[in-house]
Formats: C-alpha cells, structure tokens, sequence
C-alpha cells in the first residue's frame, strides 16, 4: 500500500505584519478631536493673557491685523458656534464676513480657520482647501499661521498623503527653523511612510535619543525605522530598550516580536507571545493566529500550535472558519494525531474554496486503511474542484 501525505502547507505569510506602525498615521497625526481640543485649551488660555510665541525663531513678523469694530462681533458670532460645534450657525455667519469686501486678510483668516476646524472628519477636503487660503493671507499671527500649516500637515498624513504632508512641514520648518520634537516626529513618519528611511532616521534621532521625555510611540517610530533600512541591530536593541521598560505594553511588546521575525528569531518571538499568553494579553484573532502560525514553523511546534488554537477557540477570539480548522488539522497530522486530523479536516474541507482539503482529507484516511471514506473524500474533492485531479483519480482508482 502506497503512503499518501499532506503537504505541510503553513506558509509564514499567516504570520500578520503586528508592527503596530502600520496604525501610524493614527499615532502621530492627533484626532480631530484632540487637535479641537488643544486648539480650545489655547483658547481659554489666551483669555487670560497673551500666548507665549511659539516661533521665536521664525523671520515672519506678526502682521499686526486685528478685526475691526464693524467685523468683529460677526467673527464672535463664528468663534461661538465653532465652541458649539455647529458648523451651519458658524457657516451663516462667516457668509458674512467672507462676502464682505472690506474685511481684512486677519478676518478673513480666522474666519476660514475656525470652520476648518469644524470641517475636520466631516469634510477633509474643504477643511484642506480653507486651510490653504488661511495659509496664503497671511494675515494671522505666528502662532496661529504656523499652526494653519501643522494642521494642514495632520490632515494630509491622516488621509496618506505623505508627499504633500513632508512638503508643508518642510515649508515651516524652513520658515520657523522650529526645533519642536512633534514636529521633527511628524516629519520622520511623513519621511518613513515615504520609505525613505535613512532620512526618518536623521529626522528622529536628534529628537528620541538620549531624550527621557520621549514618548513610546516616537521611539516605536525610530525602531520601525531602523528595522526597514536594514538596521537590525539597531531596531532589536531599541525594542528591547522599550519592551523591558513598559512589560505591560502590549503594543510594545508585539513590536519586540516583529523585531525578531525580521530577524528570524522565532524562538524569542514566541516567547514575547507566550508571556503575554500567559498574561491574558492575547486578546484579538490575529494575536492567536500569529502565536500558532509560529509554533507550526517551528520544529516540533505542532502540540503547542494544538493548544493554542484551541484556546482561542474555547474563548470565541477564534472563529471556526476554514484558516483556523486547516491549520489545526495540520498540527495534529504533523503530531501523529490522525483521528483528530481526521475530524478537523472534516470541518475545513466544506469551507475551502476548492476541493484541496477534501483530498487531503482522503489522503489521510487512506493512510488510516479507511478505504471507502478515503474514496468518499476523494470524490467529494473532484466535485468541488481541483487544479490537478490526477491524485484524486487515483486514489478512487485503488
């Protein structure tokens, strides 16, 4: 009797990219939210006195316009509903204002920045295009020009355009020769997005290293960084440095495990994974996909797979689809399991695209001397359809 095997189809590709970078744009570019709220905490703090300037260094000179007495009580009509949150009230009275030929480029200026503000996730496109003419009047004061500009640059980000992004911020900083970490930062994702890595480095390095105020995902950024210009050693020593200082990061520690992937290190990526298994962090599909895809790459890896799996399963984290029964019946195949391969293959086969699985399935009953279910499985595989049918055939044929 001839022997049938399945092929060890576990491919590391099931492995997904948890470099949580890939949720940068979210990371370093603020919320609408947040950049609404720090704008209103400026705000209040303006009320109480002149803001500190921001841009010392920039040549720009304050434009020294303010609004008239005539137009100034239409622009606190917008102020208001901007504090509400009422775009159609501020929209009215800006109408007003805008349509008005005597209002001055500072009017005219926070008029457009306040519904920009309002325009943010609501209408990204208008908000871009009020924040370029904000830009072009030039009527603001440094603080609230430059920030136009940052802004700007947020959206951008927010939106993929990384180009147009690292073009803005290029523009202030040769303006305000700024020195501003989140701006450097800004720029060093907008430069990493691009991939140009080598300059994301020079960007962020001044800023992250020896800095002890630095924030996690700054420093995530610059390990992100080297680990794409071929700088493992790097990226490995900073992810260690970040994961070693926050244990109960679960962020910093999936990016600890992308680190060594890259490197190949799978016995340590599947440490960093069983700890925050044994934590009770493994909380999402992907993390108990990405922990058995790596015991089932390793040698001997299939009882742990087996496990793994299984829990995720017993929680709900992982579905009962055709991914999560194939590769467990690959595991309890390669552990000399066949009964329960037999079980899990019988699950996955309906729920595969084509009739692959069918005829794994036959090929392992008929290793088992289970003859008629192995033609049966055999069959069921033609049906349902496969790129080379010759193994079926044979197996029918027996």
């Amino acid at each position: 009797m001839s022997t049938y095997q399945t092929p060890r189809n576990v491919v590391a590709a099931t492995i997904a990219a948890v470099l949580l970078l890939g949720t940068a744009g979210d990371a370093f570019a603020q919320s609408s939210g947040e950049r609404r709220a720090a704008r209103q905490a400026a705000q209040e703090a303006a009320k109480k006195g002149a803001s500190a300037e921001e841009y010392p260094a920039a040549a720009r000179k304050d434009p020294g316009l303010r609004a008239s007495s005539r137009i100034g009580p239409r622009i606190n009509k917008v102020s208001e509903a901007h504090q509400a949150g009422d775009l159609a009230a501020a929209e009215a009275a800006a109408a007003e204002i805008l349509g008005n030929d005597k209002a001055n480029a500072y009017e005219r200026a926070i008029t457009l920045r306040l519904l920009a503000d309002l325009l943010l996730d609501v209408d990204n496109e208008r908000a871009k295009d009020y924040l370029r003419q904000t830009i072009e009047l030039d009527g603001l004061a440094n603080n609230e020009h430059y920030g136009s500009m940052l802004a700007l640059a947020q959206i951008q980000m927010q939106e993929d355009d990384y180009t147009g992004a690292l073009a803005m911020l290029d523009r202030m900083l040769a303006e305000t020769k700024s020195d501003k970490p989140e701006i450097q930062v800004l720029r060093g994702n907008a430069l990493y997005r691009l991939e140009r890595y080598d300059e994301a480095i020079a960007a962020l390095e001044p800023v992250i290293k020896g800095n002890p105020d630095a924030r996690a995902d700054w420093t995530q950024l610059l390990m992100a960084s080297y680990a794409e210009s071929g700088r493992a050693g790097e990226a490995t020593a900073l992810a260690e440095q970040i994961a070693s200082r926050t244990p109960d990061d679960k962020r910093a520690q999936l990016n600890l495990a992308s680190v060594y992937l890259q490197t190949d290190d799978y016995p340590k990526a599947i440490a960093v994974y069983e700890r925050l298994r044994q934590a009770g962090q493994l909380s999402d599909e992907r993390d108990y996909r990405n922990l058995s895809a790596l015991h089932l790459n390793t040698d001997n890896g299939e009882r742990a797979a087996i496990e793994v799996i299984n829990e995720g399963l017993a929680k709900g984290v992982l579905k009962g689809d055709y991914t999560t029964y194939s590769s467990l019946a690959q595991a309890y195949y390669f552990s000399d399991q066949y009964e329960k391969a037999i079980e899990a293959y019988r699950k996955a086969a309906p729920l595969d695209d084509d009739g692959g699985t069918y005829l794994n399935l036959a090929k392992v009953l008929a290793n088992e001397g289970r003859t008629a279910e192995s033609k049966a499985a055999a069959q069921q595989a033609l049906d349902k359809g496969l790129p080379n049918p010759e193994e079926a055939r044979k197996l029918l044929a027996r």
